[in-house]
């Protein structure tokens, strides 16, 4: 597998977490470390910088050391306005990268190949997108997206109101990266405290 171009990560740690009775998600235990440790453990070695997406007081996040950068999209806008926010960041501070991959800060179990497997499915697909996906199941926000775009999504979300990640990719072309749902889906995420419960005995099963 070829080296990727230096891509930007972001972890998308906005969500309001209601299923999980509030709080951030990110921020839960698995197995005696946050959730959000155990991606940021996965995703750096991948990345040329990490950001963390999140809204209200930064300094929940301060024990990461990373840059936490809110929504320039008002009214918790959903997904896409973090990717906006982490184009625009990486337009700003890092005008050599192209790239961002976007990661939910749920997900517990990413993939150490998560940057270069999209990075060839855009590549063979000829497309700016690339998606994950486990088990024939679409996870559109751990994705990657290409920085020039960000202007179209902008608009897309300022002027006509769009917020449906998809909808949104499939209009530039978006090719799919695929993994296995077994034993333990990369891709799982934790929004209840089942779920949380259900990864205590996945990282078992991993270990």
């Amino acid at each position: 597998m070829a080296v990727p171009p230096p891509t930007l990560g972001v972890i998308l740690a906005g969500g309001r977490a209601a299923r999980m009775g509030g709080g951030d998600k990110p921020l839960k235990k698995l197995g005696g470390t946050t959730i959000l440790a155990r991606v940021i453990a996965a995703l750096a070695p991948q990345c040329v910088a990490l950001i963390v997406n999140a809204n209200g007081d930064p300094a929940r996040f301060a024990q990461t050391g990373l840059p936490v950068v809110g929504d320039g999209v008002p009214d918790f806008a959903g997904p896409l306005a973090g990717v906006l926010a982490a184009l625009d960041w990486a337009a700003e501070n890092r005008p050599d990268v192209e790239w961002v991959v976007s990661a939910a800060g749920d997900s517990p179990f990413l993939p150490s190949d998560l940057v270069a497997r999209l990075h060839t499915a855009r590549e063979e697909a000829g497309t700016p997108l690339a998606q994950a996906q486990s088990g024939g199941q679409p996870y559109p926000v751990n994705a990657l997206w290409r920085v020039d775009l960000r202007a179209d999504l902008r608009h897309a979300l300022t002027v006509e109101g769009l917020h449906k990640v998809q909808v949104w990719a499939e209009r530039h072309g978006v090719a799919r990266a695929s993994w296995p749902a077994e034993p333990v889906d990369p891709f799982f995420n934790a929004n209840t405290p089942e779920d949380l419960k259900a990864a205590e005995d996945m990282l078992r099963l991993r270990r």
